[in-house]
């Protein structure tokens, strides 16, 4: 039997509903973006999910969450912090019965959005009256050029990938039905790896917000599927 893995991509945000360069600033999902999130978990309803990835950010958090109130598991999604943390260490449930109960919900910031340095807060569009049209689209739409002190696409995923391979990858080895919801870059880092693209063909491709892409796992490679 092959193990699923589910993107999933936030729903609208706030800042993106204003056409504002977000980033990492932890922005809510707007009107709208609760909607895709709730129809997303529709569409998922019946698919087996055993474990849930998140990044440290609410509209991704808000979006799994959102989308599991709609699944058919009588499982209560619980947040995992880091066992350091004191989160971690009070937000710990003692019951083994309560515990089998539970559909963990990993988080963790190597799968937050790309980190867009001064760009963030400002508006998309006066930000290219102001720096050019040109000059906006390399920034946005290149594999290795960051804009001021932000994160390119391939520093994203250099931070994204390894988090995929050494902790996500093995929870679908042990056979999990696996959930990521995250964002825009986060995910395209993940479907560069999982697809094979190169860092050119990587440039075009968009991820809608809201919108599940399943993939099968088996015999150590990954094929496309369907809802």
């Amino acid at each position: 039997m092959k193990n699923r893995l589910i993107l999933l991509r936030h729903g609208q945000s706030l800042f993106n509903k204003k056409n504002i360069f977000t980033g990492w600033v932890d922005v809510p999902l707007s009107k709208q973006g609760i909607e895709e999130a709730i129809l997303a978990g529709k569409q998922l309803k019946d698919l087996p999910i055993d474990v849930i990835y998140t990044s440290t950010l609410i509209r991704a958090q808000m979006t799994a969450c959102l989308a599991m109130s709609e699944h058919s598991t009588t499982k209560v999604p619980v947040m995992i912090r880091s066992e350091e943390s004191k989160e971690g260490v009070w937000g710990k449930v003692h019951s083994p019965e309560c515990e089998k109960e539970l559909l963990p919900m990993y988080i963790d910031s190597r799968l937050n959005e790309r980190m867009y340095g001064d760009l963030q807060g400002y508006n998309k569009q006066a930000t290219r009256e102001k720096f050019g049209e040109k000059q906006v689209h390399l920034w946005r739409r290149s594999y290795d050029v960051r804009p001021p002190q932000g994160e390119s696409l391939e520093d994203n995923t250099k931070r994204t990938l390894p988090y995929f391979q050494e902790t996500i990858l093995p929870s679908l080895e042990k056979g999990n039905h696996v959930l990521i919801a995250a964002h825009g870059n986060s995910l395209r880092a993940i479907v560069k790896f999982l697809d094979g693209l190169s860092n050119e063909e990587i440039l075009g491709l968009e991820i809608p917000t809201g919108k599940p892409l399943i993939y099968e796992y088996g015999a150590g490679s990954f094929t496309k599927g369907s809802l």
